[in-house]
């Protein structure tokens, strides 16, 4: 196979995602990180070391052959397994809000579950790329379902059960991309819905999230508290915004403002101008994503860039929906976007081997 050029148009929009986020962490951070930290700059000097970390491994996965991961597909899968259990020993695992998501690394925090959301999805690139017809049936499916429902189920115990939703969907994916058939697929989401209703109910804070979807106004300071700040934030932008670093929701009206509801002050501040180019970035990288699994050299390519593609863009509409009261609140950060260094180191990996696997692709 004959190298070309990376994909320029998905190299300059992730570029620009990261420019973007970058920016807006600044804005929506800086005063809580004057009140927290007695330094504004606080939350910007951190995310920008993980963006040049991030950048380094973009540069590194987009000229390391795809093809190598293949082999490296188990033991790293088997490494991410391990960090899994590892964060849920009481005392090892940073616990934050409640949730025991992440590992401390001297002064940085590692995770796990954003490494494992990567591995699986290599991991079932090269498995159902070898078994292209047993996929096709349930014992075929089965290996696969055992590996998510494990993985899953240790991202739930965390608690995360947004990020087990979106690696669980991305791998359904895959198996549609794979030839599975569409009866089988239908039982997938049914026995799906299922096991997050029974997820949603198992949890008092989650019913009560769920419940604030339909009527946040019900516990206006509890549980719908989340959904009312965000909405105001992005009512209060109108078509243009109020500013770049003008939002007053930030200053601590509206929690998670740099993490998870980002994209309220992007609407707060840039207002629907803002918000409509942020999502265009998204539909872009989604377009370049999903054209490269198209004209992919090979299945295990096509499946890999299926899942990259599918894995980022899932997450940002999911974000998207929560903070729009699309969807009931869960923890899930804007790829590229909001503060957070693992995911935005990770993600940025994702994009680089979908570079690489772009510059092996067909040219029509």
């Amino acid at each position: 196979m004959s190298r070309q050029t990376p994909d320029f148009t998905l190299f300059i929009t992730v570029l620009a995602l990261v420019g973007f986020g970058v920016v807006m962490v600044f804005s929506a951070s800086m005063y809580t990180a004057l009140v927290n930290y007695h330094d504004s700059f606080y939350f910007l000097k951190q995310q920008l070391v993980w963006a040049v970390l991030g950048l380094v491994a973009l540069v590194f996965a987009m000229n390391f052959d795809y093809r190598n991961w293949r082999r490296l597909a188990a033991p790293a899968l088997a490494l991410g397994f391990v960090l899994l259990l590892v964060v849920l020993i009481p005392g090892v695992g940073k616990t934050v809000y409640g949730a025991q998501r992440w590992i401390l690394i001297g002064p940085l925090r590692f995770t796990p579950s954003e490494l494992v959301k990567l591995c699986v999805t290599v991991f079932c690139a090269f498995g159902l790329s070898r078994r292209r017809d047993a996929v096709r049936t349930w014992r075929g499916l089965l290996p696969f379902l055992v590996l998510l429902g494990v993985v899953c189920g240790l991202i739930i115990l965390e608690p995360d059960l947004g990020t087990a939703v979106t690696l669980a969907a991305t791998v359904v994916v895959m198996f549609f991309a794979a030839g599975a058939s569409l009866k089988n697929l239908g039982v997938l989401g049914l026995g799906g819905g299922a096991a997050l209703a029974a997820a949603i109910v198992a949890a008092p804070y989650r019913l009560s999230r769920y419940l604030a979807f339909w009527d946040p106004w019900k516990n206006p300071q509890g549980s719908g508290y989340h959904i009312i700040q965000s909405l105001y934030a992005l009512g209060s932008g109108g078509l243009f915004g109020v500013g770049l670093g003008q939002s007053k929701l930030k200053f601590l009206w509206l929690p998670a403002s740099h993490t998870d509801f980002i994209f309220a002050i992007v609407g707060e501040e840039l207002g629907f101008l803002g918000v409509t180019i942020l999502i265009t970035l998204f539909g872009i990288f989604a377009w370049r994503g999903y054209r490269i699994a198209v004209t992919a050299p090979d299945p295990f390519a096509s499946l890999l860039a299926t899942g990259l593609t599918t894995g980022t863009t899932l997450q940002a509409v999911i974000n998207i929906g929560v903070v729009t009261s699309s969807l009931p609140v869960t923890g899930i950060p804007l790829p590229f976007v909001s503060y957070g260094g693992t995911s935005l180191v990770f993600t940025l990996l994702g994009a680089g081997i979908l570079l690489n696997i772009s510059r092996f692709c067909a040219e029509k």
